[in-house]
Formats: C-alpha cells, structure tokens, sequence
C-alpha cells in the first residue's frame, strides 16, 4: 500500500461547523493508510473571548495585533479549548488523534514578523520540527496542531494559521495541502455568474488580487498556498468541508475544488 499523507489546514469555526461524515471521512483515510495532518486556526473563537475579557484587539492587515494579554488568550484558546475539541470530535468517530501546539517540542520554531513594531508578538516561522510530526504519526495519530510558535529564548508567538499549515506541509515535504473552508473554492466572474475556478496558477491568483476578485480573508490563505508551492508541496487545494466526500475526493480523486499549482500543466 502506497503511503499518502497530506496537511490539512482548517479554521477553529469552520470545524466547529463541520457534519460528522467529514470525520468519518478522515478516520476512513486513516484506516486505508492515508496520514493526516490537521493545523487548525480559531479567530472567531479568540476574538469572543477577548471580548467576555474585556481586552480590546485590532487587525492590521489581516494579521491580529498581538501583546502580552492577547497572547495569553490566544494560547488558551487555540492551544486549549480548540485544539481539544477538535482531537474529542476525531476521537468521539473512531479515529485517533493527538493534539499539540507549536510549543511543545519546539514544534514551530518563529521569530516577529518584519512589522513586529506595529503587530506585536506575530510571528513568520522559520524551522518546524518535522521528525516529531513523523513520529506522532507512526504510532497510528492523526497530529492535530494549534498555530502558537516558538523562539530559543521561549518567547511565544500568534502565527497566521494559514502560513503555519503552508510551513508544516513544506517541511514535511508532503505533495499536498488541502485547505478547509466555508466556501467550495476561489470564485470567479465569468459572464456575471460566480463559478469555481477549478486550476488557479501564481500568476492567476496575483491577477485577481490585484482586480478585487479575490479579497478578505481569502488572501492569507493563497498567500500561504503560494508559499509552500513555491517550495516542495505540488498542490494546494481548496475547499468546503460541507461538501459530502470532499476529503476523499480531494485525496484520491480530484476534481474538487480549486487546486492551485505553480503553473498550468498544459503551458508546460
């Protein structure tokens, strides 16, 4: 049996929102040999704490400005209430999971971003601790990871979870990243109609960029695509976690979704 395995990147509300055939779904890959590997976000989640908190929060361009207080409610809530609440659903299917942040065993090593001055603790990462992820999976554990990253002097950094599932899949150097989302892929205008664009290439998606036809929270996620293509990941694919079958079609099948490639195999 061929070994597959894949990143999968999903966001904390998007999870919370998926039915429980997705998790039959991944404990069904798991069982034919297929080796997940779940990094998970959890915005929504970490803005309404802040709130009950009282602690106010601000973005600057995408990104959550981040200090000390912040920090401390991002940690508890990605690395606590999300991370196990997404290991208890995988688990409450028949499937086995272990959750870990980037913390633990310097998993996602990180250092401040370039606007650091401005953001605060948000971090770029720049090592992850593959053979750990290696190790969790060859005791028969789906990794589920929670994007909190680390430096040598233990100082603790919020990394866009996006940019952490693109970093996780490079060094793992897996063939492909699927990412979940409430959306069944990038949108395109063609003849006053939304349709999903079935191939998107770098050129392609910094094209639509530039027009608007891609905005909002899209744009982090084909940034961090962009990223690891650029690196060993062959593909990036994304799509709706609603659609029945998706993950098995996505894995095995293809043609879900919007893949996003270096460039077009027909150019080449």
């Amino acid at each position: 049996m061929t070994e597959q395995r894949f990143v999968m990147k999903c966001g904390g509300s998007t999870l919370a929102a998926l039915p429980n055939s997705f998790f039959d779904e991944l404990r069904e890959l798991q069982l034919t040999g297929v080796r997940p590997v779940i990094v998970h976000g959890g915005g929504p989640a970490i803005s309404e704490t802040l709130g009950k908190l009282g602690i106010e929060t601000e973005f600057v361009n995408g990104l959550r400005k981040t200090n000390d207080a912040v920090l401390d409610v991002v940690e508890m809530v990605l690395a606590g209430r999300i991370n196990k609440e997404i290991v208890r659903k995988i688990q409450t299917n028949g499937a086995k999971a272990l959750g870990l942040s980037g913390v633990d065993g310097m998993l996602i090593q990180a250092q401040p971003v370039a606007n650091a001055a401005e953001i605060g603790f948000v971090g770029d990462v720049t090592d992850v601790n593959a053979a750990l992820i290696e190790g969790v999976m060859e005791m028969g554990y789906i990794p589920v990871i929670a994007p909190i990253g680390i430096d040598g002097q233990g100082q603790r950094y919020n990394i866009n979870a996006d940019t952490a599932a693109g970093a996780v899949a490079s060094h793992l150097g897996v063939e492909r990243m699927i990412v979940v989302t409430d959306v069944p892929g990038i949108l395109k205008t063609v003849d006053g109609q939304k349709q999903v664009l079935p191939v998107a290439t770098v050129e392609d998606i910094e094209a639509m960029i530039a027009s608007g036809e891609i905005y909002g929270g899209m744009i982090p996620k084909v940034r961090a695509a962009i990223q690891c293509i650029q690196g060993r990941v062959r593909e990036v694919v994304i799509v709706s976690g609603e659609e029945q079958g998706v993950l098995t079609r996505a894995v095995r099948e293809g043609g879900v979704g919007t893949r996003i490639v270096q460039m077009n195999e027909r150019r080449v």
